[in-house]
């Protein structure tokens, strides 16, 4: 892992290695036509939600579209073999996620490597997941909940948008740390009938991203018991955090966008000061934090460092569970 790391830093911080004139003719140029923005899944989730709303910004900045492209399938291991494929140009890109840090251990055989074959652009976002049941299960804290897993081995299931996604390795590591005994039943997306089935009791629990809970939450046809990442959304302030009652808990989603390597530098930089642009502006915080999110700037090698160390956090996970691509 470490001379991939390594490679993914050096390429983030190559902005700086062409001269200043040609950096700004090229910048200038860019984009000249419309750019393809690829999401690894479903649309209407809260990735795709929090991709869209960048895009549109980039659209609105750049004055070229920025066509948001679901290209679903092995927890978007196909959406970022295309983008690595894709000419280097800056007119593919792609949103990279926790899944794909997830996914270095998870799948054994890819044909690519994210910190060899992709160059970091930018994070913009951090979203919370949230750990929420079925309201006809009959629980309303994370105690009762573990108290009523631990009461029923083997019958609790939570539901996740698939094998290897951050609902699914947040149910994991919550399984791990709680001691519970709780079947994991993937989804092709929570919304491709995860939902209903919440809704219903077929099945208990997730810890899906917050976007998309939100309404559901509210309009009571979900219970939310806590937040998990470290510290409470603004959201819903009154919901606790996992870690209120298993230290050291945290599981948070997070995007950003990267471009396949050897994309020049200046276009790196060019969306990167660009979505940089948008946590000034009040109305695009004013989206995310309707969204639930909490805007997460920075350079290229920010993100980078960011990617790594998720990597390598999530693969403790993965091993532990023993978790195994579909």
């Amino acid at each position: 892992m470490k001379l991939p790391r390594r490679r993914f830093l050096q390429v983030a911080a190559g902005a700086a290695a062409l001269p200043a004139v040609s950096r700004m003719a090229r910048a200038q140029a860019y984009p000249s036509r419309p750019v393809r923005f690829v999401v690894g899944f479903a649309a209407g989730g809260g990735g795709d939600l929090a991709t869209r709303l960048m895009a549109q910004w980039l659209s609105d900045r750049l004055g070229q579209q920025f066509v948001v492209e679901n290209r679903v399938g092995a927890a978007s291991n196909l959406a970022t073999e295309q983008v690595v494929r894709a000419a280097p140009d800056g007119y593919t890109l792609i949103q990279l996620n926790v899944a794909n840090a997830i996914n270095a251990t998870l799948y054994d055989k890819l044909s690519f490597n994210v910190l060899r074959d992709l160059a970091p652009v930018a994070s913009f976002m951090r979203v919370p997941n949230v750990m929420e049941v079925s309201p006809a299960l009959p629980v309303k804290t994370v105690p009762e909940f573990i108290a009523y897993a631990k009461a029923n081995p083997g019958k609790v299931m939570f539901a996740s948008s698939g094998v290897g996604t951050t609902i699914h390795m947040s149910g994991e590591l919550f399984k791990a740390m709680a001691g519970v005994n709780i079947l994991h039943v993937p989804y092709r997306g929570l919304a491709a009938g995860g939902y209903a089935d919440l809704m219903t009791g077929t099945v208990h629990v997730t810890f899906d991203n917050l976007p998309p809970s939100i309404e559901l939450i509210r309009a009571g046809k979900l219970r939310a018991l806590a937040v998990t990442s470290t510290t409470r959304s603004h959201v819903m302030p009154d919901l606790p955090t996992v870690a209120d009652f298993l230290p050291g808990y945290e599981a948070s989603a997070w995007y950003g966008i990267a471009a396949p390597a050897g994309t020049p530098a200046d276009i790196v930089a060019t969306l990167n000061r660009e979505l940089n642009a948008a946590f000034a502006d009040p109305k695009m915080k004013v989206r995310i934090a309707e969204l639930g999110g909490t805007p997460l700037p920075g350079s290229p090698a920010d993100f980078a460092r960011l990617f790594a160390d998720e990597t390598e956090k999530w693969a403790k996970v993965v091993k532990l569970s023993g978790a195994k691509p579909d």
